[in-house]
């Protein structure tokens, strides 16, 4: 199938690509961009007048409760690929679990799937994970999700084996003593509501511990969901230095702080928890200069999980539909350059990961979100197509949407007519 993608005004990061021109794409990768490659012909045209073309959006913390839901989810929201968490039910530390899971979504046809293994066994923190067979299974990197290792000593040798053989590992700093039995940023609303409260050096104490054994051992590292100022600052000087380090912070902390909790809203409830508004701002100057990347930390929780009061509601919150707009939404309070915001979602992110995708260069996987940057909806739980409705964005009004999504030059979805064939 051979595909123009006319009158659109493609934005490819990576490339330097900021233009109206047309995309051609055959064989699943884009053939040409701009003037039509020689001996091109298309079967299909589509007119994308009014639309911005960008690389398929890249997700970095995706749970997948329901598999062909939030695969639907994601290519709804133009996000063409995923990394999947190892805290799974039962957690990705068999190879057998993870070739599962990747043959499950090929079938599938919707955002591509790149599982991260699990570090230890059962996420205990104890035995290393068999690493060799996961990667050969199909794991990308390695994590322990929201499992602490208490033993140093562990993560040390994990971190050496890692390096040893070449694979990247994934924690999300926090230490377990420090933040034990918390659900709050430990400011002047948890103080007002009495909860119990999750300091910021639960974080950068876990930093630190991470980035010392990440110099000692060479490993890469990558810090999963930082939620403060000064764990930003601790990142932004190990990059700086040379240390091979990435971070990332979730699409929610950018907009919103302990002061959304309001009053006691089980749906603001994120691990880790909302923090300061000078934190918040922190997070998004680390995102702009390019120190963060940004996920949606997408963990779908049904109305069971998130109906209790807020100390015993489950933390997360369904993001894959609205990555995309939060991140439009983003760009323009910060007045930042569109190519740069749409940079931490797709090529950022696909570096971070590893993988080859997130740029629509001649060459490129034909991974492309088709979004609409000017349309005015609400969000309404009904519409979600994750089996997550709890967001705390629902009924306000986002700005830009996905209107189609292709993977590998194939039409997946299609706002007009849904998933595409």
């Amino acid at each position: 199938m051979r595909t123009e993608i006319r009158n659109a005004h493609v934005i490819d990061p990576k490339n330097g690509v900021d233009e109206k021109v047309s995309l051609f794409l055959a064989e699943g990768r884009v053939v040409g961009v701009g003037p039509v490659p020689g001996g091109f012909t298309a079967d299909t045209v589509i007119d994308a007048h009014g639309l911005i073309a960008c690389p398929g959006l890249v997700d970095l913390s995706t749970r997948l409760p329901g598999l062909e839901s939030e695969l639907t989810a994601a290519v709804a929201g133009g996000v063409t690929a995923v990394a999947c968490p190892p805290d799974t039910n039962p957690p990705l530390d068999e190879p057998g679990l993870v070739e599962r899971l990747v043959r499950r979504s090929e079938a599938l046809g919707l955002a591509r799937v790149y599982p991260i293994g699990a570090l230890t066994q059962e996420l205990a923190g104890e035995k290393l994970a068999e690493m060799a067979s996961l990667t050969s299974a199909g794991c990308i990197a390695f994590s322990q999700a929201q499992y602490p290792i208490f033993d140093t000593q562990v993560l040390l040798r994990a971190m050496e084996y890692a390096a040893t053989f070449g694979y990247a590992i994934r924690l999300q700093p926090q230490d377990h003593y420090l933040a034990r039995d918390g659900v709050a940023h430990d400011g002047e609303v948890a103080s007002r509501l009495g909860l119990a409260a999750i300091p910021v050096c639960a974080e950068t104490v876990a930093i630190a511990t991470a980035l010392q054994l990440a110099r000692q051992t060479g490993v890469r590292l990558h810090l999963a969901r930082i939620s403060s100022a000064a764990g930003v600052a601790l990142v932004r000087e190990a990059k700086a230095s040379g240390l091979q380090v990435s971070c990332d912070v979730t699409v929610h902390h950018l907009h919103l702080s302990e002061h959304d909790i309001g009053y006691f809203d089980s749906g603001a409830r994120f691990d880790p928890p909302l923090r300061s508004v000078n934190d918040r701002d922190a997070l998004r100057a680390a995102a702009a200069d390019g120190t963060a990347i940004i996920c949606s930390d997408h963990t779908p929780v049904d109305e069971d999980g998130k109906q209790l009061p807020f100390a015993a509601a489950m933390p997360g919150a369904t993001a894959l539909e609205l990555l995309l707009p939060l991140v439009l939404k983003w760009a323009r309070e910060d007045q930042l350059p569109l190519a740069a915001a749409l940079a931490r979602v797709t090529c950022d992110a696909a570096s971070a990961l590893g993988v080859d995708r997130g740029a629509l260069g001649v060459g490129s996987p034909a991974d492309i979100c088709l979004f609409d940057p000017e349309e005015n909806w609400v969000l309404a739980a009904k519409n979600l197509v994750s089996c997550g409705k709890n967001s705390p964005f629902i009924g306000q009004e986002m700005t830009g949407r996905a209107q189609m999504t292709l993977i590998e030059g194939r039409v997946v979805f299609d706002r007009k007519g849904g998933l595409g064939g």
